[in-house]
């Protein structure tokens, strides 16, 4: 047996790396490489503090979307986009931690008006869509075309912009590839077919910024991912650059835990992880795989005369 992580270990890896990466980045959220240095040598555990003030192993708005997407999906039986929507919606009622301007944006344009794609907007590019899409891919990781599909339609809730897409799209297929045991070499093609379609995603050699502009956020991740030793080192140096560094850490955690699978995920991180937003994802996960597997075996309809 060649001892690599099976289907459901790299799914559990993804969502739980995820949320760990939220969880460590949070503390250092808005600070600059510098300023991380000052304060803590280098961040290697969960500690909680920054900005928000949280609890070691608190969450923020990366890895709660995920879960309320993920939880939409399954009480839907499948894909149903005003379903999303609301579960989305009573998540922003539930006055969270944090929350993205551009999300809470689009999210009230949809309680207002029940509108489930916004207009294109310059002011759509950064990564709140990309953050928050894997339970799509758990759903779709088999079938390339509903994944693209499905991206899109939940990044234009709230994200409506050509680069958010092209972000969402790609770091799917990505981490649908590694779920299925892709290693980096092979998946490293994804992501310069995405800097030869949009070159504003060049990220060799790596610029240094690490705002929440969609461009900024994908370049900072695949840099980290493609320089790594393995999932504690992706993730440390994801999160020592600083600036968006729950989401750049979330990010990051989702496709090293596809690629190295659940168990290497550090045992302390997962300790400090808070039980609720753990729980929620050990449930998820093979929910949601299974539904996809169900989904993908139903027979086409047939085309109507």
């Amino acid at each position: 047996m060649s001892g690599e992580p099976t289907l459901l270990d790299r799914a559990r890896g993804a969502y739980l790396g995820l949320a760990v990466g939220d969880a460590l980045g949070a503390t250092v959220e808005f600070l600059t490489p510098g300023e991380i240095r000052h304060q803590y040598g280098e961040l290697k555990d969960i500690v909680g503090g920054g900005w928000l003030r949280l609890k070691a192993g608190q969450v923020t708005d990366d890895t709660q979307m995920s879960l309320a997407l993920g939880e939409a999906i399954l009480a839907a039986g499948g894909w149903h986009l005003p379903t999303i929507a609301e579960h989305w919606l009573a998540w922003l009622k539930g006055k969270p931690i944090d929350v993205g301007n551009t999300c809470r944006r689009g999210l009230t344009r949809y309680g207002r008006e029940g509108s489930l794609h916004g207009p294109a907007n310059d002011g759509d590019a950064g990564n709140g869509a990309l953050m928050r899409n894997l339970p799509t891919v758990l759903l779709a990781h088999s079938d390339p075309a509903l994944l693209q599909r499905l991206s899109i339609d939940q990044a234009r809730v709230t994200h409506h912009h050509p680069l958010s897409d092209a972000a969402t799209v790609t770091v799917a297929q990505m981490t649908a590839a590694l779920l299925h045991g892709a290693k980096r070499s092979e998946v490293i093609g994804i992501a310069q077919d995405l800097v030869a379609r949009h070159r504003q995603f060049r990220f060799a050699p790596y610029p240094g910024r690490t705002s929440a502009y969609v461009v900024d956020t994908v370049q900072t991740v695949l840099h980290a991912f493609f320089t790594s030793a393995g999932f504690e080192d992706c993730l440390r140096r994801t999160v020592n650059l600083g600036g968006d560094a729950d989401t750049t850490g979330a990010i990051a955690g989702m496709l090293a835990g596809a690629r190295w699978g659940a168990a290497a995920i550090p045992a302390r991180w997962l300790r400090k992880l808070e039980r609720p937003a753990r729980a929620a994802i050990e449930r998820q996960v093979p929910a949601l795989l299974a539904l996809g597997d169900a989904i993908s075996r139903r027979p086409a309809a047939a085309p109507r005369p």
